[in-house]
């Protein structure tokens, strides 16, 4: 608790503006958490915009903006961050909390023609294009967030018959490559240098922790208008698929120049969040790890039932 109310206190500081950041005592905390347990994701904040996908992405940021302060308590903890947003059992909290807004966006009361109509007026969405299946299958805020596209042709694949070829898994934009080196080791230059490695981002267990070494890391950023179904990257057969239970957590500055949160995608955070992943063996070139990964309260991972081990995919 203590340390809670200290977060609160920082956030405050650093945004002292009661529209954007309402919560700014223990107490204004507990009631704006129950109302966001229950709310359509863009009306936990008063609207910081007219476009729908602001008003969602400001929503989610603004939850983990109070609990991203960094906190000298929780220095030298080996946290990726020493904020609470990562020290158990807050971040336990966290997941939980996760979990039960996810039930109430599972409810037909969280969708209604007024929201869809929102978010079908914001052309980032892509409502209007002709590239989902039909609106009729959305019952819940859920089924829309995940919905499926109307064909595979919507989204078509350079090179499909060229196995050399890597494809973005998703609607997503990349952020960079990183080299692991011969003991697995990624390294990562950010205000302090971090080195990262492969055994931690595979699950303990994984028989392939060590077949990456001298590969290449990848990663890439959706939005939370983007679509959000991954598809493969490579063909190949699965050797291997896991789902990794871990934080659900987001860092976020506050941007006073624009009156708004930013969420910061960095690489790092990936190595303690929810995640899930398969090993694909594309044969000539070897094996590929697609690893899915959550973000914020956007972190539960789930394959298709067709996706176990021993299935082959075609690459897209």
């Amino acid at each position: 608790k203590e340390m809670l109310i200290q977060s609160i206190e920082k956030a405050k500081k650093q945004n002292p503006d009661k529209i954007t950041n309402p919560a700014q005592d223990y107490e204004s905390y507990l009631e704006y958490i129950d109302e966001a347990s229950k709310l359509f994701p863009q009306q936990i904040l008063e609207k910081p915009s007219s476009l729908i996908r602001d008003q969602v992405l400001q929503s989610l940021c603004y939850f983990y903006f109070l609990v991203d302060q960094p906190l000298p308590e929780l220095e030298g903890l080996g946290l990726f961050k020493p904020s609470l947003q990562y020290y158990e059992p807050f971040s336990e909290w966290t997941r939980e909390f996760a979990v039960t807004w996810g039930d109430y966006l599972d409810t037909e009361e969280s969708w209604n023609e007024k929201n869809f109509k929102q978010f079908e007026n914001d052309p980032l969405f892509g409502l209007r294009v002709g590239w989902y299946e039909s609106p009729s299958h959305w019952k819940t805020f859920n089924q829309f967030f995940a919905k499926y596209l109307r064909s595979p042709y919507e989204r078509p694949i350079a090179y499909p018959y060229d196995s050399a070829i890597v494809v973005s898994p998703a609607d997503s934009e990349p952020q960079g490559t990183w080299s692991i080196d011969e003991e697995s080791n990624i390294y990562v230059k950010s205000k302090l240098v971090s080195y990262y490695n492969v055994s931690e981002l595979l699950a303990e267990d994984s028989k392939y922790k060590d077949a990456f070494a001298n590969g290449v890391l990848t990663h890439t950023f959706l939005n939370v208008f983007d679509y959000h179904r991954y598809h493969f990257a490579v063909g190949g057969t699965v050797l291997e698929k896991k789902i990794i239970q871990q934080n659900v957590a987001l860092e976020v500055t506050w941007n006073e120049e624009e009156s708004k949160y930013d969420p910061i995608d960095s690489t790092g955070w990936q190595f303690t969040q929810t995640r899930g992943y398969v090993i694909v063996d594309t044969g000539q070139y070897g094996l590929v790890a697609l690893i899915p990964m959550g973000m914020a309260q956007v972190s539960s991972v789930n394959f298709e039932p067709g996706v176990f081990v021993g299935s082959i995919h075609k690459k897209g």
